[in-house]
């Protein structure tokens, strides 16, 4: 047997993924006719397909792939039952990461440099929602080059099924694709993102790195991607579909369903009258305002997935056996409507915490009813960690659950150490503070930039001394420029003296007395 003609067949660039095989494959042998070796041709594209063909081309008697690692196929020399007729084929792969990412080589030259004119678009005003000036935000993207590459091949790497048959990408797609990408960078990088943009892959200034695609993290963004375009796609009559349509009735817009979607992909798959409906019309039946459903839907989707018969409606009287005020359903689902998906187990844990504390059956209802989020804080990472730290300042810990349930959310290394650090600084003790505390629950639950140091700077301007506030911490509860400036302005205008409880707390109208009533006593002195 002599060698005859040599073919080789070139493919177009698939990443390794789309093998079906990467160990040695044995091609069943068949019987070969001249015609067919001389007119049988191959499909080139996809793969898969051409080793179909492969498969059945009968002029080839037996046939060995060996795959190698870094994405190249080689076909053995094989053997024709014709005679003088040899065989061979070399089919070569691109070279793909070893995450399955897609080579951006399958793209046309054309359609990458308009991918990344979308992508360029989409980051800039992505910037300028940030509060970048339209100079700024053109400096940045001038020097984002190796971003932009970054943003183009993870479009290829989230929608590589697309490119694969040809299909180009929608701008919507590209948007919906990238936005919620910047939006997860700019909650890692905060105050360096434009950095890491203008120095991408290595920031000047030190932050988080950003990894490459995984592939666990490109099928979760492709179930994302592929929920949100479920929502958002129109049908034949170019109507969204029904459910999409009745949430929108319910005063819902588009951009909020598909921001639901994103987070949590299965809402998109929620039927309408066999799970939506049944939820919103039962919450309807227990007061909920329509107005208040958008609300909370985009809190908490998962709602609409939950068993009213066995589910919701035991959760409810699980709760309301506890204490919760059934007629304030309403107000409690709005405050936090996560409070019905979470286990009775979970619920029991808080609630024997609580009782722990010293709290009375009676505290605990109104406790879940006035402050429901509590049930997700952990007992022993939060509520009981900030438990400890108020008993150690001499806080009667039951009372201020039961005051302000919500300052029990609070860090104790971010949020109360810093704030008890503020006024032992400015000469109290750590007694007083208590004190402050005990008096004013909430206090500790103010900003200390934003409130805080603003009211005691302008407190420092006021004819009183520091143990006034120990006397009426709720001071700081009061509006600086709505409530404390102007009514301390009246009292200076007067010449009278007033406790600083009476200058603030107060009605108007009891106000007004209380001035003129001093400046009568004053007039009457002076006489």
């Amino acid at each position: 047997m002599s060698t005859g003609n040599i073919f080789f067949l070139h493919v177009p660039l698939v990443p390794s993924s789309y093998w079906p095989h990467r160990k040695p494959e044995i091609l069943e042998p068949h019987r070969p006719t001249q015609e067919h070796v001389q007119h049988q041709s191959f499909s080139l594209s996809p793969l898969p397909a051409l080793l179909k063909k492969i498969r059945t081309f009968p002029a080839i008697r037996s046939l060995t792939l060996i795959y190698l690692s870094r994405g190249v196929l080689f076909v053995r020399r094989t053997q024709l039952s014709l005679p003088r007729k040899l065989f061979s084929c070399q089919v070569k792969l691109a070279d793909s990461g070893v995450d399955g990412s897609f080579s951006s080589q399958v793209v046309p030259p054309t359609l990458l440099a308009a991918e990344k004119e979308e992508a360029k678009a989409v980051l800039t005003l992505f910037l300028k929602k940030q509060g970048l000036s339209n100079a700024v935000a053109a400096r940045t993207i001038n020097k984002s080059d190796l971003f932009i590459d970054h943003l183009v091949s993870r479009l290829h790497s989230v929608h590589k099924s697309r490119y694969l048959v040809g299909r180009e990408l929608t701008t919507l797609e590209i948007r919906d694709a990238l936005i919620p990408y910047l939006e997860s960078l700019l909650e890692e990088h905060r105050s360096v993102l434009v950095d890491l943009v203008e120095n991408f892959p290595n920031p000047s200034v030190k932050g988080k790195p950003v990894q490459p695609l995984s592939p666990s993290q490109i099928t979760l963004d492709s179930k994302k991607l592929k929920a949100v375009s479920r929502v958002s796609e129109t049908g034949p009559a170019g109507k969204l579909p029904p459910h999409i349509v009745y949430l929108m009735d319910l005063g819902m817009n588009l951009e909020q369903i598909k921001g639901i979607t994103c987070r949590f992909p299965a809402f998109a798959y929620y039927s309408l009258e066999g799970k939506i409906k049944p939820v919103v019309e039962f919450l309807l039946d227990l007061g909920v305002p329509k107005s208040d459903l958008p609300t909370i839907l985009v809190k908490r989707p998962q709602l609409c997935g939950i068993s009213l018969s066995e589910n919701l409606i035991p959760t409810m009287t699980f709760l309301e056996n506890l204490g919760v005020d059934k007629r304030q359903w309403a107000k409690v689902i709005y405050r936090f409507p996560a409070l019905l998906t979470y286990s009775r187990q979970k619920v029991r844990v808080t609630v024997d915490f609580l009782q722990e504390m010293g709290l009375s059956a009676e505290s605990i209802g109104k406790i879940l009813t006035r402050c429901p989020n509590i049930i997700s804080y952990r007992v022993e990472e939060k509520l009981r960690p900030t438990a400890e730290y108020f008993h150690s300042m001499g806080v009667n810990v039951a009372v201020l659950l039961h005051r302000c349930p919500q300052t029990f959310g609070l860090s104790v290394k971010a949020n109360l150490k810093p704030m008890t650090e503020f006024f032992l600084g400015r000469g109290y003790s750590i007694e007083e503070v208590g004190i402050m505390i005990s008096r004013y629950g909430a206090l500790y639950t103010f900003s200390l930039a934003e409130n805080l140091i603003p009211k005691w700077e302008f407190f420092l301007t006021m004819d009183y001394s520091k143990e006034e506030l120990v006397k009426f911490p709720q001071y700081f509860g009061y509006s600086l420029e709505d409530r404390i400036k102007p009514r301390y302005a009246l009292v200076k205008k007067c010449g009278v003296k007033l406790l600083l409880n009476q200058v603030l707390s107060l009605s108007y109208s009891d106000f007004d007395k209380a001035l003129k009533k001093k400046m009568k006593k004053m007039l009457s002195d002076k006489t």
